[in-house]
């Protein structure tokens, strides 16, 4: 008897559940160029203070090491790198390689050298040892993430005893006046801008359904309290179009 048909989103279409890391991946091979000035349009700028939060959360010590799953261009890394200092070691991980070797670049450009790495990484199965890191965070990745949970089971068990994780995400408004008018924006001008500043409005149509396919706040709390991360909540931020959720291993 044939196994049912595994399938996954890919926004708002269902495809193979193998298919979805290549299409993902395909996504951001296109707008790896483009990416940090979208970031900037898309959001106002807002992105900025979204990160700074996370990054201030997260507290690091001089010395203490920490891992960025699926971090992209860098952003978090390099406000990580600051906080554990050249004592410390940050690690850069995407399974997409055209997005890191636009982190490498940013990381060098900001004078940071030294205490990062960049590791081409799978966040289902980071190739890390178990209990090797202070904090992991994931800024803006998890939604693209096939199997969301072995994911979190992964990030759980390369941090240490005391470890924190901080997952920052597109979540759902907690206002519903606000909800609609971010949904006219997602759909319209987004893949209008992606049309005209990254030449790619069906990756940016993509971005914006992966964001409503992704679990709301109270369903990822759950699932991160189900991969053992004690002392979870969340954080709202802008109206709850984004939430930072925290847990720790304990």
């Amino acid at each position: 008897m044939n196994e049912p048909r595994r399938t996954a989103d890919f926004g708002f279409e269902t495809v193979d559940w193998a298919e979805k890391s290549r299409r993902v991946r395909s996504v951001f091979e296109s707008v790896a160029g483009k990416y940090d000035l979208m970031n900037d349009l898309m959001s106002f700028g807002v992105h900025r203070l979204w990160k700074r939060f996370t990054l201030a959360v997260a507290g690091l010590r001089p010395g203490q090491t920490a891992l960025d799953v699926a971090g992209g261009t860098g952003d978090l890394t390099i406000g990580l790198a600051r906080q554990v200092g050249k004592g410390g070691r940050v690690i850069l991980s995407d399974i997409n390689a055209a997005m890191l070797l636009r982190g490498r670049d940013r990381i060098l450009d900001h004078g940071i050298a030294g205490n990062v790495d960049c590791v081409v990484a799978n966040a289902e199965a980071l190739p890390f040892a178990d209990g090797a890191f202070d904090c992991v965070t994931i800024g803006f990745g998890l939604r693209n993430v096939t199997d969301k949970a072995a994911a979190l089971a992964s990030m759980h068990r390369v941090l240490k005893v005391g470890g924190q994780l901080l997952v920052l995400e597109f979540s759902k408004p907690t206002l519903p006046a606000l909800g609609k008018v971010y949904d006219l924006y997602s759909f319209n001008v987004l893949p209008a801008l992606g049309a005209v500043v990254a030449h790619d409005a069906p990756s940016y149509r993509y971005l914006a359904e992966s964001i409503r396919m992704h679990p709301d706040q109270e369903t990822l709390l759950a699932m991160m309290r189900s991969a053992g991360f004690a002392h979870a909540r969340y954080h709202n931020l802008s109206g709850g179009i984004v939430a930072l959720h925290r847990g720790f291993k304990i």
